[in-house]
């Protein structure tokens, strides 16, 4: 029991017993102790700390007795801050095979999507991952290059269609290298991106279906005048249709239209001049008959 419990519980003893006693005696008498009881009272209270809030507290002898309580002391708390999002990534759009292109069975080509990072943290050792539907002999998973917060890259991924005539869906998506999907914005269901193709068969089975079989290229200079040839060849006569696709995004002319009276090789060219350091590529797509990308030609400038 601390100094200021016993302090308390005498005040209550003496009053208690001035109370308690009924006994006759005289008014000097009364007075006298009276007087020694108030001047008791009075130091015990004048020992009392200001700032203590005195409770109540029953005993077993059905008395109560007092126990100050200091005032509470008050901190603040900090305010909650928000949580960046990170991943995040949004749908741009597709670079390749538009959605509804017409395959042939069993026929390959190279499916590009355009995504950007808009979330707050670099995309470091993510990869793409299928997901669901018709996996059209892609891989299941394929490591992607870094892309910094606020930044684009292209995406791209070799399949295979079915050789059922029908409507097909592949679906992908990204995984950060803690293997946690990436939201994607604008994309299907905010996760995920895909390709849709219809595969028909050929309408004519007697002779080979017209196709480009191959690219090579031919580069030649660099910084400050960079060419490359590509030499496309067909299996057949026919008219291949063919664009560029540049590293920066830029949108380059778009070559003539190929027309091969039977099969056999033809070219086309491109420059670009330019002292930007790192390294810049062109892409050549064939919009028909293939709708595919074949090869890519590059240079680094320092």
């Amino acid at each position: 029991m601390n100094k200021k419990t016993r302090h308390y519980n005498l005040l209550l003893i003496i009053i208690l017993f001035l109370s308690a006693c009924n006994l006759p005696r005289d008014n000097q008498g009364e007075d006298l102790s009276a007087t020694a009881a108030a001047q008791t009272i009075e130091a015990l209270l004048s020992a009392t700390p200001a700032n203590a809030t005195p409770i109540f507290t029953a005993t077993s002898s059905g008395l109560a007795t007092l126990t100050p309580i200091s005032s509470p002391i008050f901190t603040s708390t900090p305010a909650a801050t928000a949580t960046p999002n990170c991943p995040l990534a949004q749908f741009v759009t597709d670079v390749t095979i538009p959605d509804g292109t017409t395959m042939l069975p069993g026929q390959t080509f190279n499916k590009k999507w355009r995504l950007k990072n808009i979330g707050a943290c670099a995309w470091n050792g993510y990869s793409l991952v299928f997901d669901s539907g018709e996996s059209m002999n892609g891989p299941a998973t394929k490591a992607i290059a870094a892309v910094n917060p606020g930044q684009e890259i292209d995406i791209d991924v070799d399949l295979k269609a079915p050789n059922t005539p029908g409507t097909y869906r592949s679906y992908w998506r990204l995984v950060t290298n803690g293997n946690v999907l990436v939201p994607i914005v604008s994309g299907y269901q905010g996760r995920a991106f895909y390709v849709e193709i219809k595969v028909a068969a050929p309408t004519n089975t007697s002779a080979p279906l017209f196709a480009v079989t191959s690219v090579s290229f031919a580069n030649v200079g660099g910084c400050n005048g960079f060419t490359t040839t590509a030499n496309v060849t067909v299996n057949g006569p026919g008219t291949v249709k063919v664009k560029w696709i540049r590293s920066d995004g830029a949108t380059p002319p778009v070559p003539p239209d190929l027309v091969f009276a039977a099969a056999g090789t033809q070219s086309v060219s491109i420059s670009w001049n330019t002292s930007a350091s790192g390294t810049h590529w062109f892409d050549l797509y064939v919009d028909s008959p293939n709708n595919q990308q074949f090869g890519r030609a590059q240079f680094t400038c320092p």
